[in-house]
Order: structure tokens, then sequence, then C-alpha cells
């Protein structure tokens, strides 16, 4: 039996030119940032590997780490990924046109790769239909320089769908736990299960070599076989990281904390003091006021993760109500920010492709999501904010088939400033950029889609509570101490449909 273990600079000689690789994580969180790094350091002193293709299902970085190793011009010449938000440096290189860029949804790039490990020649899914995913609009297209067609359009008994073809990798590079010598790998200590296995078969059906950074080495037999994630057959080479502390952290923020891979649980009085009021509070706490109780709910990055499930807790909704996050988190006390996608004190957890697959299927009860820009036509822009690409995530896949969408926005940005209390909303600076538009940027949600589907959305900020109806796009809701005229329809690029029943929203969300 050949040796599988290996320093981290003979994983990235193994790297060719030209090739494709993947890698598996989620924000920072299993970044295998010891061969990532070498990767990354042997071009700059070599220039080679060169003018690879990445393939990447979530966003993988911190803005400094995970993927952002990768973005250098000549080092990569095409990315298909899901999320730039945390990655600046791809985000500059896509607006540059420095770097072929696809964005498909990332549920469905997790579903490929069991398709890809099945034989199939691709996916066929609705999601992305009436989005930029569609080809008959961009296709997933992020810049000019990117020309290839890669998504089609498919009619299947008079029924329309989109094919996402296979895409043969040439290396894979995963992290776990731990691994014996002959490979086989566990990923105890990870905050999260993501999509290891699919991924690792992806690979091996085009002959493709798996490199595994991994925190220790065991002996051979002391691993419980359900624990292993991945059977060392299917892996050929085992980096062993030399500084955890650096490179094999459970997450940007924690080197290691038992509680976010459920081998603790925290008191509950960790982590859920009351947090003060101010402009993303006040959306939050509008937007839980249009929770049912035993609703399933997912929560997006930014507002809704992190403030949703704080109040559902302040309010004490947490019995009565199951929260879920994308990386296949159900429960417990969210983290935010760059740690997006885990928790402490979890109920359950199941990977990030079985969760794509219920997000996908049967759809949440109701989702929070942020956003950018709203339309006229009550289409959403989450994916490109001006020169910004940061790409869709989870966000197609979540929005298109739940039963109930929240968006939670500020009404303006850039230099928007509130004053919140005594019942009622002053703005004290309002924001130079307006985004209430007559066309988004991107089409990330289909308010026709919508309609169509018989799906009920609102669009919630700090002033004003709009719905989407049959008729179109209708303010339902002001904030106490707003002009109607001066603070929300002046700022608006069209005017929307106004409910007869216009109420003022409820004064007791304006006070601390």
């Amino acid at each position: 039996m050949k040796n599988k273990i290996m320093t981290k600079e003979e994983a990235a000689e193994l790297i060719r030119d030209d090739s494709t690789i993947c890698t598996v994580g989620m924000t920072l969180i299993s970044a295998s940032e010891s061969v990532l790094s070498s990767i990354e350091k042997r071009f700059l002193e070599t220039e080679s590997p060169k003018n690879l293709t990445l393939v990447h299902a979530a966003g993988q970085s911190d803005r400094n780490r995970g993927i952002q190793h990768l973005a250098h011009p000549g080092l990569v010449k095409r990315i298909i990924g899901s999320h730039w938000g945390l990655a600046p440096r791809w985000m500059a290189m896509i607006s540059d046109n420095q770097v072929e860029a696809y964005c498909l949804p990332q549920g469905q790039m997790v579903h490929l790769y069991s398709d890809m490990a099945a034989g199939l020649q691709g996916r066929i899914s609705p999601v992305g239909l009436n989005t930029f995913i569609d080809p008959r609009i961009e296709g997933g297209k992020m810049n000019s320089c990117t020309k290839e067609d890669i998504v089609e359009l498919m009619q299947i008994k008079d029924q329309e769908y989109l094919f996402y073809p296979a895409i043969p990798l040439d290396t894979l590079i995963i992290r776990g736990t731990a691994a014996d010598s002959k490979g086989n790998l566990t990923t105890d200590e990870e905050a999260i299960k993501l999509e290891v296995l699919p991924a690792v078969l992806a690979a091996k059906r085009f002959g493709g070599r798996v490199i595994a950074q991994v925190k220790y080495l065991v002996e051979d037999g002391s691993l419980d076989p359900k624990s292993v994630v991945v059977p060392g057959s299917f892996i050929d080479n085992i980096v062993l990281c030399s500084d955890p502390e650096t490179d094999h952290r459970q997450t940007s923020s924690w080197y290691y904390d038992p509680a976010y891979c459920g081998k603790i649980r925290v008191s509950t009085q960790q982590g859920i003091s009351k947090t003060p009021l101010d402009i993303r509070k006040l959306i939050g706490r509008r937007a839980v006021e249009l929770i049912n109780p035993g609703a399933i709910i997912n929560l997006g990055t930014g507002i809704p993760n992190d403030v949703i499930g704080q109040i559902v807790k302040e309010k004490n909704m947490a019995a009565s109500v199951t929260i879920t996050v994308e990386s296949g988190i159900y429960g417990g006390i969210q983290a935010g920010g760059v740690d997006f996608g885990i928790g402490r004190n979890l109920s359950s957890m199941i990977s990030h492709q079985e969760q794509m697959l219920y997000y996908n299927g049967a759809g949440v009860d109701i989702t929070y999501m942020g956003a950018g820009e709203l339309d006229k036509d009550g289409n959403v822009n989450a994916t490109r904010l001006g020169s910004q690409c940061t790409g869709a995530g989870g966000f197609i896949d979540i929005t298109q088939n739940a039963k109930h969408v929240v968006f939670c926005s500020t009404f303006t940005a850039k230099g928007l400033k509130v004053e919140v209390g005594n019942g009622k909303l002053s703005i004290v600076q309002e924001g130079q950029v307006k985004k209430m538009v007559n066309t988004v940027n991107q089409i990330s949600y289909s308010g026709n889609l919508a309609i169509e589907k018989n799906q009920k959305m609102h669009f919630v900020t700090e002033r004003a509570v709009f719905e989407m109806t049959e008729q179109g796009l209708m303010l339902i809701e002001i904030a106490p101490g707003i002009d109607l005229e001066k603070d929300i329809l002046n700022l608006m690029d069209f005017k929307p449909l106004i409910s007869k029943n216009l109420k003022l929203m409820d004064q007791s969300l304006f006070t601390q």
C-alpha cells in the first residue's frame, strides 16, 4: 500500500496547470488552509499551477483566508461558485474581468456532486428559472469576459427546467478531523457536516485525486467505523496540519469550541443577553411578527441570521418554532457574520446536501433573507450590489421554494442614520442610495414567479412594509413618525400600490 501521508508543499506540487480543482467548506469552516496557502505560495514563486478552473459550492472565506489564497490573475482562469461576499479579492477580480466567473445556486451545486457521482450528465432542476441564472437572462455569467453558456433551458412534459452540466474534477481538496494511514476520515470536530462524501464520489467518478487535510493522524483500526465520513479507499493523499491554531481553525473566530460540534452544551445564559434596539433589531422585530407557531424557519446571512434568532428567544418563541440554516443546523444559538452556518446547543445537524433537498423539495415554512434592491415588479436583487458580485449562495434555492419569503432590508443605503424610541422612528440622516428602483441590477428573486406559485412575500424595512399581491407590490404599513410622501414615496423610483387599509407599524416595536 502506498504511503498517503505527505507535506502541504508536496500536495501543492500535485496540482497540474489547466486542471479543475474543487474545494469543500463554508465561510472558513472546514477550509483546508495548509493546502490552499501552499498552492498560492507555489504559484507566486513559480507561476504554476496556472489557468485552473476552481469549483466550489458555498462561499469559502473570511475576507482573508480560504479560497482567497487562489484569487490571483493567472492562477485561476475560471471560477464556478455560488458566493463571494466574504471574498473581496474574488469580487474585485470578477468585477475587473480578470477571471471568467459563473454563479450557480449553492444547493444545485451540492446536488450536482451527487448526480456526477452517479454517472449522470448533469442536474435538471427548476431552481434558477426567471432569475439571472436562467440563460434567457444572464445564464449565471457574472462579467463580460464570461462568454460560454453552461446552463441550458429544457422542457419536459410542458414544464421548464434548467440543466446544470457535470463538471469533470481533477482534484478535490477536503478537510477532516482525524485520519489513519489508510485514509479513513472523520469530521468529529468540524462545526458542520457539509457535502464531503458526495464531492469525493464526484471526483472519483472522473478519476480525480482527493487530498484531505487533517488535524490528527491516528492508529489504524482506532476509528469508530460509524464516525468515518469518507472511507480510506477514496482518499489519495493526507496532509497533517502543522499549525492547527492558524490553518485548521474550526471557524474564523474560534480555533476550537466543543459546543459548536455538539460535544458539550453551554449554559443557556451564554450568548442570549438582550441586544439594544437599533435599526437592524427593529427590522427583525417586525419580521418576526410574520411567524406562525410551529413554523420551520430558515435564516439567511446579514440581518436575518444576526437578529431573528435572538428576537425569537427574547419573545419566548423558541419552543414553538424550529430555526434552521442552510448548512444543515437545527435549533440552538446561531453564530453570525464571518462565522455564518454554525451554532451552539443544536437540536440536530444534517449534511449540507440533505438540507438543500428539504429546501428544494418541501420548502421551509418561512425564510428570512437580506436584500439589496426591490423593483416595481417585486423582483429582488441580493447578488450584485453596484460593481460587487457577491453571488447567490443558497438564496435562490431557498427563496424559490419557501412557502413564505420575508426580505429584511433598510429602506436606503450608504449613510442612513435613524433614532428608534418612544414608539416612533426618526430619520437623522437619509441614505444616499435608493433601494426601491425601477429595475433591479440583477434578478435574484422573481416577483412574477412568486405570483405564479402563489407564494407569500413581504419586504420589511425600518419605515415601510411591502407585500406582493396578485395586483402587484403593495405598501401595507409605515412606521409611526414617518411621512408617507417625504420619507417613502419620494425616495422610490416607482410608485407602489398603496393598501386601502394602510396601517401604522405597532408602536411597541419602537420601544426598548
